[in-house]
């Protein structure tokens, strides 16, 4: 296997980027190989490494269907909704409590009742 060619941050040629980047502009790795890597130096640890894609060979994003949509739109309402009380709690449920907010920390008066 070739090796690829690795570039210090800001230092890449001209007609690479980053998935980020790809997106950014409307468009996707399409299966190619990494074509080169950034690496950005960091103090007591090991360098950032970004991979880079060439972006004449980039295709562009897949469009979003109906039926993804919905699938989605379900997906982050069941990461809203709340085991213990089963209401749409209107953020993201933390991984670490496993509800919603006022059911990990009720109040007194939720205590009593």
């Amino acid at each position: 296997m070739a090796s690829i060619p690795v570039y210090r941050w800001h230092l890449a040629p001209d007609g690479l980027a980053t998935r980020r980047q790809l997106r950014a502009a409307g468009l996707r790795p399409g299966g190619q190989d990494v074509a080169a890597q950034l690496e950005r130096p960091r103090r007591r640890r090991g360098p950032l490494v970004a991979y880079l894609y060439r972006i004449d060979a980039a295709k562009p994003v897949r469009p979003m269907t109906d039926a993804k949509r919905a699938v989605l739109a379900r997906a982050n309402a069941a990461r809203r909704t709340c085991p213990e009380c089963r209401r749409d709690a209107g953020y993201v449920i933390p991984a670490s409590l496993g509800m919603c907010t006022p059911c990990a920390y009720p109040t007194e008066e939720q205590r009593a009742a």
